[in-house]
């Protein structure tokens, strides 16, 4: 093998030799071979492509996935504040989303890029995490009513560590909170946007980890999506510094620490290993498993590993950053003849209705309410039987939301 690879590239560029090589190889099954320190390609093996790689991954994968479903479990047997508890759940569901698609993506390192396809998915949810997160956060603090009558009208702190030195003289305003808000819900836009063109250019072989070729897509992609991710992580600091003290009984810390972690952190894990890759310190592969792959795919291989393993340490972390005692308490504390405002059914298919969402983008995008805070108030309706209630409620009651607006100019 050897001798005929030392004959292939004796005379031709590394170019040529690969190519050749691949033809000379492309009947061969289960054979890795990647690009060797000096250019030439060689038959080795990868580490990811192995059993122990595979296994190792998945045990990590499947205990992240018992740790955080159990947790999800305890949230919707104790649902007793939908408001908050909606958005925690869409937040603790990223651990299985990121760790099943990462070891699926694992699985399948060898079939032409398929992780494209799968860490799209993932991608696009990471945008609608960041989203809930800053939603739960107003959850906890009231609302943006409560929250305009807390800070309206005060001065910005200036602060570099916050990113808010240039805003010093400057008082919060409904503006102020508008661009939290719409500094993340263009996120939420921006990723599946930027997801279904990495996709397209992929499939037209123009996109590739770590190709910063102006020819190609990947260096676009990047800066659009750091940019756009940067904004949103930047309104999640500037949310935090003005409501700080307000936040403070409900530890934000630990939340807000724990989701940069995992959505920045390993954007940019997925950038420096892509960047080594292109570098040589990670090696090129041609072919994994006897299939021909292109570049970028070992990065992408060891960046989902990585991730396998991060995210039962992620799952460990939400655990405790958004714990479920409260909520049971408030559940044991309830009247034993009070029925269950929900069952876990109903709680999950309100978690996964992106309907409040949508509501939330058009008001905080459309002209017409640029000036007017969103007010929620819950009415309780008791079930009846035949227009009247009876003597024993057999039904759960519902929670119907009521959302009000009231003009900035008029509620102070």
């Amino acid at each position: 093998m050897n001798e005929s690879l030392e004959e292939m590239t004796s005379d031709h560029s590394v170019q040529d030799s690969s190519s050749l090589f691949l033809s000379n190889l492309s009947r061969i099954s289960n054979m890795t071979v990647i690009i060797s320190k000096n250019g030439t390609p060689e038959e080795d093996q990868i580490f990811l492509n192995t059993t122990a790689a595979q296994a190792l991954s998945g045990i990590f994968v499947w205990s992240a996935l018992l740790i955080t479903c159990h947790q999800i479990y305890s949230h919707l047997r104790s649902y007793t504040v939908p408001n908050e508890q909606r958005y925690i759940i869409r937040i603790l569901f990223i651990v299985p989303i990121y760790a099943f698609d990462s070891w699926l993506s694992l699985l399948f390192i060898s079939n032409d890029q398929y992780y494209v396809y799968f860490d799209s998915v993932r991608d696009c949810y990471e945008a609608f995490v960041i989203y809930n997160f800053l939603s739960l956060s107003f959850e906890y603090l009231g609302g943006e009513s409560a929250i305009m009558a807390e800070i309206r009208g005060k001065q910005i702190r200036s602060s570099c560590l916050y990113g808010t030195c240039c805003l010093a003289g400057m008082s919060y305003s409904i503006g102020f909170l508008r661009f939290c808000k719409q500094a993340t819900l263009q996120f939420c836009v921006v990723k599946p946007i930027m997801s279904l063109i990495t996709i397209l250019l992929q499939a037209f072989g123009k996109y590739h980890d770590g190709d910063f070729n102006v020819t190609g897509g990947y260096l676009y992609i990047t800066i659009i999506y750091n940019v756009s991710v940067s904004l949103a992580l930047y309104a999640l600091f500037l949310f935090y510094s003005a409501t700080s003290d307000l936040l403070r009984p409900y530890e934000p810390v630990l939340k807000f620490l724990t989701i940069k972690s995992v959505i920045f952190l390993s954007f940019w894990q997925g950038m420096v290993l892509a960047i080594l890759e292109r570098c040589g310190v990670i090696p090129e592969a041609l072919l994994i498993d006897g299939h021909k792959v292109g570049a970028g795919t070992v990065a992408a291989g060891w960046q989902n590993f990585i991730t396998c393993i991060e995210m039962f340490f992620a799952a460990i972390a939400l655990r405790y950053a958004f714990t479920c005692n409260v909520y049971q308490q408030k559940k044991s504390q309830a009247p034993d003849n009070i029925a269950p405002m929900h069952s876990i059914s109903s709680g999950l298919k309100e978690t996964i209705n992106p309907g409040d969402m949508v509501q939330d983008a058009i008001h905080n995008f459309s002209p017409a309410y640029q000036q007017y805070t969103q007010q929620s108030t819950q009415e309780v309706v008791q079930p009846s039987q035949n227009g009247k209630l009876g003597p024993s409620v057999t039904k759960s009651p519902k929670k119907s939301d009521k959302i009000t607006l009231i003009d900035t100019d008029d509620e102070f």
